[in-house]
């Protein structure tokens, strides 16, 4: 089962996003604040984050950036949901390395096709890796 981590420091916007995702087959968790993101993605682990831009202690961007850089969880998509729609900010969110943008105020059927999108796209690039890794160890003997 996939897990999916809505981080977004406003209550309303969290809630809007578990009741559009209700019926995406996952384990859902939330995260308030850029610092309370990165130690859920610690003890949850994720397959998907949707991360909001605007929010406290760490902003999405730095967020985004510190996982990307970071090996073991650089395999996380991102999906970065916010009301920032100007050129540069889709720039910054680029450079942090994010997957994807949506823009608020979400659309629900948008949402749950890019977040099933996203899911899929997860699950073959886990299943390349596995299969990378059993021929490794294969030619290795």
């Amino acid at each position: 089962m996939h897990r999916i981590l809505i981080a977004d420091d406003n209550t309303a916007n969290r809630e809007l996003l578990e009741a559009y995702l209700v019926n995406i087959d996952c384990e859902l968790e939330t995260a308030v604040d850029g610092e309370d993101t990165l130690a859920k993605v610690a003890s949850f682990q994720p397959d998907l984050i949707l991360l909001d831009v605007m929010m406290p202690k760490l902003s999405g961007f730095e967020v985004c950036k510190q996982l990307k850089e970071a090996p073991e969880t650089s395999n996380i998509m991102i999906l970065m949901v916010t009301a920032l729609s100007e050129l540069g900010d889709i720039e910054r969110g680029v450079q942090a390395g994010t997957d994807d943008f949506l823009s608020k105020p979400v659309n629900r059927i948008e949402l749950t096709k890019r977040v099933e999108n996203m899911l899929k796209l997860k699950g073959t690039t886990d299943e390349l890796s596995r299969l990378r890794l059993y021929i490794q160890e294969m030619e290795e003997r």
